[in-house]
């Protein structure tokens, strides 16, 4: 699940839940499965589903006005697929376990981000207390297109170089380090980073 005033996802992995911000939407969409092995994650199996992630999402949609076909929640697995490989390229890892196949971006992912960011975004609308919202009803592609859209402007704005792995050995999760002095290195402190922490305690110990 995600909080939606701060984007920041409540991530279920290998039975454990913690809090987890992305630092982006596109990273944040990640979290809804993959290839490979990320299938076995994966929760966007109904377009009910994908309404339901949107609602939760950094958007802040409402669910019940979001209209997603089969055909688009195919479109945006599709995408986000393409997205992970993408990623690995530029963070040059990928989660353990996966064969080459599953996460080695080809010039056909980048077609498929492309493709996604060329079709009409949600349109913003400003409210009269000054904040932005989403004029809605609205459809899954569109909410694809500004995910997509989203992918384009991190690869290719400042914090491109930003975009990371999780130091944990056996973390596949990816953010954008946004923070002023760039030094993130987990998912969460409250699960990766604090177990550093244990390790290196006892270590110290151990000497």
């Amino acid at each position: 699940m995600t909080d939606v005033a701060s984007g920041i996802s409540l991530v279920s992995l290998r039975g454990a839940r913690f809090l987890f911000d992305p630092g982006a939407l596109c990273l944040e969409f990640l979290t809804t499965g993959g290839p490979g092995i990320g299938a076995r994650y994966e929760v966007l199996h109904r377009p009910a589903d994908l309404a339901d992630w949107l609602g939760r999402s950094r958007l802040r949609l409402d669910s019940a006005q979001i209209d997603v076909s089969p055909a688009e929640l195919a479109a945006g697995r599709r995408m986000r697929d393409a997205l992970w490989r993408l990623v690995c390229a530029r963070t040059g890892s990928r989660p353990p376990a996966s064969t080459p196949t599953d996460f080695d971006a080809t010039p056909a992912d980048l077609d498929a981000l492309n493709g996604a960011a060329a079709s009409a975004p949600l349109a913003p609308r400003l409210a009269p207390d000054g904040t932005r919202h989403w004029v809605l009803p609205a459809s899954g592609g569109q909410a694809i297109a500004s995910i997509a859209r989203d992918a384009v402007e991190l690869f290719s704005g400042p914090y491109a170089d930003r975009i990371r792995e999780c130091g944990a050995h056996n973390c596949y999760l990816v953010f954008v380090d946004t923070s002023r002095p760039g030094r993130r290195r987990w998912c969460s402190m409250e699960r990766c980073g604090n177990r550093h922490k244990v390790r290196s305690l006892r270590a110290r110990r151990e000497v």
